[in-house]
């Protein structure tokens, strides 16, 4: 390494030498030119004096008469009319026509030059000498001059011809042979030493440059450069990749020539639970109040957390995002000041992610910003002042709303840029009830493709139809005629069927309660309005739980699937086209402390998240549970049809009878 890089510096120092010679050459040469055009000039100069003189001699007055011009004298005229007197005369070109007499003593007259004055009197004469100007033509020639060689004479004689020449080397002894090769090589050995010497050398001299380049940090230096942002985010970043990476369950080195062995696949009948999320140091002494699936990426999920009474110094409320891929410590966490009570991905951005709070605040993070809210609603009375239960987001991608719901009755709309107030507030109120005309909500749910009418659990147990806005035969706020009265518990769930497959289900949803009960409902036509008030029962009750049930959700894909969790830590899965008695699936979750909330996966449902009181978030597969049949839908009519006791309330092109007849649970 070292012979190589002393190669490139002899290189580099022979290159360098080369540009310097050639800079100088350059100068030289630029000095030269410069020199030869100055004494150009004066050169041709003397040539043309020389020559003058040569044709008109040294006596003559050319020099004068070149320096006064002709036109300088009043009345001389031109030189092309003057005739010389005497036997020579000077041509137009300026030459003389005989040599003897330019040469003569005597000068040269011009002529004389009659001036007669104004009044006409005596004329006065004024004879002149006038020299003629030579203006000799110049012309550059530019001609090399070569100088040939003389051919050389060769002569030959006899003795060149035919005198012998020795040819063969002299004879060298192998004495002297050997003291030669022995110097080679005493030569060769020396300059390998010392070349190795020198590289010694300059190795030391490196090892010591780089010694003192590399040295020991104090203390302070240390902490300076950990305690650093763009450190503890490299760290950060760095180490969610390697466990993401260490967390790959895939075998790397399977041999697919070796016949497939059953796995611990979740199959029919089977439900696996895939991990459980938890943090020592955010999560504990939580529990875990709402779930969200992440729209756009399968693998992410969040979940809120309520306080955590034995830190007074952390956030009261935390949002954590969960990475599938990642099962030691979230993705993010969100910081609030007070309990987060329910939480949602926006579907149309997937790094926004908002919160309801125990204070009735609206906060909004961004996965690209800090741990803070980018944005929150203010503490007042424009928008939520108790707790937020429930939100959902409704509308399209360009037009869309956040509606929040809290305990005082109030439903209010927001923008999602413009948090500062809510875009519409409504005040659901009840006329019927005895103290206050308030309607406690604790959960709200939308229908799939409708933005305006929505139904809302309370605290009573009831459950009502509202609007946003007026509509044809009904007005903005809740609907008092239509109770849906079956519960005996505050509502702690409501959930309408997903809009897929052949056949329409939306008008169902179930709703679950602290009564132990899960209720199937079909919703009132909102083109037939009550004018009185009118008592709607339950199509089915699920008699099945033996305690609070806290949530049910229906599945995204299938018709017939729905769960619900308990405060028994039971996860219950329900097959209506199998059973209506008992769930086809049921287990109890972690050490069996209270579940809260369910959801499940977005994109085909194979997967359900739930979480409870422990503070831990469980992933579940449901394996081939989440793949319906084609024959599923029609057997979901037969199903709901022998509910309603017969064929009366079966459904045609997705559409229920209202006259069916009601059959009470079990």
């Amino acid at each position: 390494m070292s012979e190589k890089r002393r190669a490139e510096i002899e290189a580099k120092r022979a290159k360098l030498a080369e540009l310097r010679k050639a800079r100088a050459d350059r100068q030289k040469a630029d000095a030269e030119r410069r020199a030869s055009e100055g004494a150009g000039p004066s050169v041709a100069r003397r040539d043309v004096d020389d020559l003058v003189s040569a044709l008109i001699g040294p006596g003559s007055r050319v020099d004068s008469a070149v320096d006064s011009p002709v036109s300088s004298v009043p009345g001389t005229p031109a030189l092309g009319q003057i005739s010389l007197p005497g036997p020579s005369a000077l041509s137009l070109s300026g030459r003389l026509s005989r040599q003897s007499d330019v040469t003569s003593d005597t000068r040269l007259s011009m002529g004389t030059t009659l001036i007669h004055s104004q009044n006409g009197a005596t004329e006065n004469v004024i004879e002149r000498e006038m020299t003629p100007r030579i203006v000799p033509d110049l012309i550059d020639i530019e001609q090399e001059l070569f100088e040939l060689p003389q051919k050389e004479r060769v002569i030959y004689n006899k003795e060149v011809q035919t005198m012998e020449i020795e040819t063969e080397p002299a004879a060298v002894s192998e004495e002297e042979i050997r003291e030669r090769i022995m110097r080679e090589r005493e030569a060769a050995e020396a300059e390998r030493i010392a070349h190795e010497q020198e590289l010694e050398a300059e190795s030391k001299q490196l090892d010591e440059e780089i010694a003192q380049e590399i040295r020991e940090m104090t203390e302070e230096e240390k902490l300076s450069i950990f305690s650093a942002p763009e450190f503890l985010d490299f760290v950060e970043q760095s180490t969610k990749i390697i466990q993401r990476a260490l967390n790959d369950n895939y075998d790397y080195i399977r041999d697919y020539t070796i016949g497939a062995e059953s796995g611990p696949e979740a199959s029919e009948g089977r439900i696996k639970c895939v991990c459980a999320f938890y943090d020592e140091r955010y999560t504990k002494n939580r529990s875990i109040t709402d779930i969200d699936w992440s729209p756009k990426y399968p693998e992410l999920s969040c979940a809120s957390y309520n306080k955590n009474p034995a830190a007074l110094n952390e956030p009261d409320g935390i949002v954590a995002v969960w990475n599938l891929h990642l099962l030691e410590r979230p993705e993010f966490v969100f910081h609030s000041q007070s309990d987060v009570l329910s939480v949602t991905f926006s579907p149309f951005h997937s790094n926004l992610v908002f919160g309801g709070t125990y204070s009735g605040q609206i906060l909004l993070w961004d996965t690209r910003s800090k741990h803070l809210p980018v944005l929150k609603t203010p503490l007042s009375a424009a928008g939520h002042t108790h707790p937020v239960y429930a939100m959902q987001m409704v509308g399209t991608q360009n037009a869309h709303n956040l509606i929040t719901s809290s305990t005082d009755g109030t439903v209010c709309s927001w923008l999602v840029d413009m948090l500062a107030q809510p875009q519409e507030t409504l005040e659901l109120i009840h006329s019927g009830h005895n103290k206050t005309g308030e309607v406690a909500i604790t959960s709200l749910n939308f229908p799939d493709n409708e933005t305006t009418t929505f139904w809302v659990g309370t605290e009573e147990g009831n459950v009502y139809q509202a609007n946003r806005y007026d509509r044809a035969g009904a007005k903005a706020g809740l609907n008092p005629y239509d109770v849906y009265k079956g519960h005996a518990g505050p509502v702690m769930g409501v959930h309408f069927h997903p809009l897929v497959g052949p056949v329409d289900f939306s008008d169902l949803f179930l709703t679950c309660a602290v009564d132990w009960t899960v209720k199937l409902w079909r919703a009132k036509s909102l083109a037939k309005p009550s004018t009185s008030v009118t008592h709607v029962p339950p199509l089915y009750s699920f008699d099945e739980a033996d305690d609070y049930v806290y949530d049910a959700r229906w599945h995204p894909t299938h018709p017939a699937l729905f769960g619900t969790v308990d405060g028994a830590g039971k996860f219950d899965i329900w097959n209506l086209n199998h059973d209506t008695e008992v769930p086809v699936v049921s287990t109890t979750v972690g050490s069996g402390r209270a579940l809260n909330k369910l959801r499940w996966e977005r994109k085909d449902g194979r997967r359900a998240a739930v979480g409870g009181s422990d503070g831990r978030l469980y992933i579940y597969d449901i394996g081939d549970m989440a793949l319906p049949r084609e024959s599923e839908w029609t057997d979901m009519q037969r199903t709901v049809a022998n509910m309603t006791g017969g064929g009366g309330g079966a459904y045609v092109n997705g559409i229920g009878d209202e006259s069916a007849r009601i059959m009470a649970g079990r």
